[in-house]
């Protein structure tokens, strides 16, 4: 027996293959029982509905050939106070969403979410009216909420470490382990007193990756004076420079460049006598040495899930989120003395 199509649906309820088609992917033009008769003959005949073949036609029909399998909405919510480099790590973001939705046959389109951009039924509306069904959420300030949406009509995953609202496939920068892979790096060119200064809300929101990976590895790595973390609400230059002083590290790890020039300000000259590496790159205003989140490879990945999930039919919040992680990059500055070389 040959696989049931539209046609053949179309055939045995006597209605047209436009009808079929937006009663199962559940059109507002569709009265609910037609909706309801079209879905319960659809499964009784074994029929699968493929949610990216009408855009798929549709763009074809325009592109005159072209290759094309979708699109793909990447959502921001949009917050007037948030800062530069949180700005600049979602642009970097949306660049790897749309160049390797572009390779696999899909064109990204971004909305804006919140008090300065449009509604989430609106949105819904929207991407119902379109049959946009992938979706890619974009770091966001504090716990984003878009339980809003009709999720039976959509499959996301959200660019950043855990979302609740509903609970999502995430993927993000893998912290542990790019703290473990940094530690390692600084022991081979021989510091011996790493000090790790961290504003308490920042590694909160982490569930405490970055100090968890230090302090695990102060125990382990040959050699290694443990220096207690700095753990402050507003990291300011009172706080640093006396535990500076203090506990005498070596070489300091931190989100925060200002560092430099209060380490400068203790006598310190770097990197003759002290090093530094800025735990986000993005965060750096002079060269120096730094972690590189790779956002560009999250919002790669991110599209690669979404896609996979897409051509799955794999629509709604999924039983089991799941969470994919990406190592940071270690980037070379004149704020760490130089790796030795064999020979």
């Amino acid at each position: 027996m040959s696989a049931p199509t539209l046609r053949t649906l179309a055939k045995t309820l006597g209605l047209s293959r436009t009808t079929i088609s937006d009663a199962l992917r559940g059109s507002p033009r569709v009265k609910a029982d037609t909706v309801r008769r079209v879905r319960e003959a659809a499964k009784e005949a074994g029929y699968e509905h493929n949610p990216l073949t009408g855009a798929v036609m549709s763009q074809l029909r325009r592109s005159r050939g072209q290759q094309f399998r979708g699109v793909l909405a990447a959502l921001e919510i949009v917050d007037a106070k948030r800062p530069a480099h949180a700005v600049r790590y979602n642009e970097a973001v949306l660049k790897g969403i749309a160049d390797r939705a572009g390779e696999l046959g899909f064109k990204m389109e971004r909305f804006e979410l919140g008090p300065e951009g449009m509604r989430l039924n609106r949105l819904d509306t929207i991407l119902h009216t379109r049959n946009i069904q992938g979706l890619v959420l974009l770091p966001a300030s504090g716990l984003p909420d878009l339980s809003g949406l009709n999720w039976e009509r959509y499959t996301a995953v959200y660019a950043d470490l855990f979302i609740n609202h509903p609970p999502l496939h995430c993927v993000c920068l893998d912290h542990y382990r790019s703290m473990v892979m940094l530690l390692r790096e600084l022991h081979e060119r021989g510091y011996r007193r790493p000090g790790l200064f961290m504003e308490i809300a920042i590694d909160e929101r982490l569930q405490y990756r970055w100090e968890g990976a230090f302090l695990a590895h102060q125990k382990y790595l040959t050699g290694l004076v443990e220096v207690p973390a700095l753990r402050t609400t507003n990291l300011s230059r009172e706080d640093f420079i006396p535990w500076f002083r203090k506990h005498k590290p070596d070489v300091v790890i931190g989100h925060f460049p200002e560092a430099i020039e209060w380490m400068r300000s203790c006598g310190a000259r770097l990197p003759k006598t002290h090093g530094f590496v800025c735990l986000n790159s993005l965060r750096t205003t002079e060269p120096c040495a730094a972690l590189d989140f790779q956002p560009a490879q999250i919002g790669a990945r991110a599209a690669e899930l979404v896609i996979g999930q897409l051509l799955h039919n794999e629509l709604g919040i999924p039983v089991q989120p799941s969470l994919t992680t990406i190592p940071a990059r270690f980037l070379e500055g004149p704020t760490l003395r130089a790796a030795a070389t064999g020979g």
